[in-house]
Formats: C-alpha cells, structure tokens, sequence
C-alpha cells in the first residue's frame, strides 16, 4: 500500500479507504486494526479541521441546553442540598425511566449546523454497531475507535457526563457507585435505513437518551416501547425536540419503526469500573417522588456525594 507523506493529518485521514459495513457488521479483526492504526491520524486530524475552520465553526458548551436545567444544575454544584429543583424538573414515566427538557430550543439549530459540519469534515468515523448497525451514527466516547475526537466536542460531552448525567442519575436512579465509566454513540432512524430497534436492555447503569431534531423535523411511527417488569405494562413515549428520557440499563425498551422524516437522538450510558452495574434491575436502584419533592434512594449516599466527579481514571472497556 502507497505511503501517504508531506500532506497534512487532515488529508491523510480523508484518504483512507474506510472498512466496509460487512466487515464492521462481522466484527473482522480487520476492521479493529484499520481503527486503532490509525487513531492518533484520526485525533490530529480532528484536532487540524477544528483550527482550520475556527472562525466558523460553534464551540459548543452548556449555554444549548435549557435554561431551567442549566440553572437548577448550577445551583445544585454550588448547593448539593438544592438538588431537589433538578428533580422536579423530571417527568416519571414508569418507576427507573425520566423525560424533561435537555436542550434550549432556540439553539438547538446551532448545534445541529455543527454536527452537520463534522459529517462534513469527511474524516472517518466508525459507525454504531451494537444490536445492529446504524449508518448515520457516530461513537462520541474516547474509549471507542474511530470516536468523534474533535476538541471541543469532546470538552462538550465530558461536561455533559460529568455536570449533568451523572449527578442526575444519582439522585433519580440511585446509581452512584455504578457510574465511574462512561461510553456514548449518536443514532439517526430512516424509514429506507435503519428504521427500529426490537425490545432490549442496555449494559448501562443509566442510559441517557437525547432527541436533537428541530421543531420542524417532524416524523411519524419511532415509539418507544418502556416495559414495567413490575406490573407487566407497556408506556409509549414519542420523543420531542429537545427532550431527553434517562432511565436504567436493565428497563427493557424497544423502537417501532419510523414511516416518515427521521430522528437523531444521542445516547450516553454511565457504568461502573470494568462495566460493573448493578443487580436486581430497576428495584435496586433509587427513585424520585417529585409529588414531595423528595429524593428516595435505596443507599444511604449524601446530597455532597452525588454532586461529584469519581476519582478513578477512564478505563478501555467498551460495550460495542
């Protein structure tokens, strides 16, 4: 093979012939090498488009998401006992499983233009390949291979996981503890490409689920299916613009398949060291009674302790 020299990361990371989706669908040793040998080209060339188009691109940070979020979320990192203000801020949909307002929608199209511009970027990106393979998604998580390693991306994502997601989870999901890792992947649903996702668990302690479609990006059919082991019922939820459900890794959920426009939904997951998460299923974990006001947990964690950030470093496992 042709050695690529004297052109810069950027040109040489859009020169590389990506592996093809039976190889990545068949988990060939192939397309983990094509990946991993070409990491740190991938990194500078992220690194290299960011600089060349500085004067256009979004520095995103958390002044996208909602303002009533962002406010109960800042004041509860500089006061752990006015937490429960983030809290009513979620909606119970069945016990283990949240909705509520994630981004600002007057700058959600911001957002979008800048996820837009690094599809854009033509530098190779690995696809989600879980239950299945969705070719519009992107790995955003360091840990994995061909992740979305742009700079400011990144400071975004880890802002998110530390200052929102995990504090969240504490206090809704009980799951401190269980939350030092974590992994994270976009999806985007097409009636003519990858249209559902059939009923499953995740290998998470918490699972975020963020809508970024724009108000006016409407779509028809992708429900989302919760199961209440409890009671053995069914709760249908369509995502809006903008919103957000959390919810335990071991709620089983499903996708019906969408028939019309499309939706993109970044999916975030906190576990704990070497994917640990917690047994017994969603009765293991805390809850929330918003009618009080009061956080109910099934650990006798302080207020102080879920406003933190763990101390043990990031490890390499990854769940896909």
């Amino acid at each position: 093979m042709k050695t690529i020299t004297n052109i810069n990361a950027l040109a040489q990371a859009r020169a590389l012939t990506l592996p093809t989706r039976e190889a990545s669908l068949n988990r060939d040793p192939s397309v983990s090498q094509f990946w991993n040998s070409n990491r740190e080209l991938l990194e500078n060339a992220w690194s290299e488009w960011e600089i060349e188009n500085k004067d256009s691109l979004l520095i995103p940070d958390e002044t996208l998401l909602d303002p009533k979020l962002r406010k109960a979320i800042n004041d509860a990192w500089e006061n752990p006992e006015k937490e429960n203000a983030v809290a009513d801020l979620w909606e119970e949909i069945i016990p283990g499983v949240y909705s509520a307002q994630f981004f600002d929608l007057e700058r959600l199209a911001e957002f979008r233009k800048y996820l837009e511009a690094t599809v854009n970027s033509e530098i190779p990106r690995r696809a989600p390949y879980g239950i299945q393979l969705n070719r519009h998604g992107v790995m955003l998580d360091p840990r994995s291979e061909g992740h979305l390693a742009a700079p400011n991306f990144q400071a975004f994502y880890n802002e998110i996981m530390d200052r929102y997601m995990r504090p969240i989870a504490r206090l809704l999901l009980g799951t401190y503890g269980y939350d030092n890792q974590t992994f994270g992947f976009s999806i985007q649903y097409n009636p003519d490409k990858d249209k559902d996702l059939h009923a499953h668990t995740d290998a998470s302690a918490a699972t975020l689920n963020i809508n970024i479609n724009l108000p006016d990006e409407g779509f028809t059919g992708s429900q989302v299916d919760f199961h209440d082991t409890t009671t053995r019922k069914v709760v249908q939820t369509i995502f809006e613009p903008g919103k957000a459900i959390i919810h335990t890794g071991k709620v089983p959920h499903a996708t019906h398949p969408i028939t019309s426009g499309q939706r993109s939904n970044l999916v975030v997951w906190l576990y704990g060291d070497r994917m640990q998460i917690p047994r017994g299923g969603a009765s293991s974990y805390g809850s929330v009674d918003n009618s009080a006001a009061k956080v109910v947990t099934t650990e006798n964690v302080t207020a102080r302790e879920r406003w933190s950030i763990p101390n043990s470093p990031k490890d390499s496992f990854a769940p896909f």
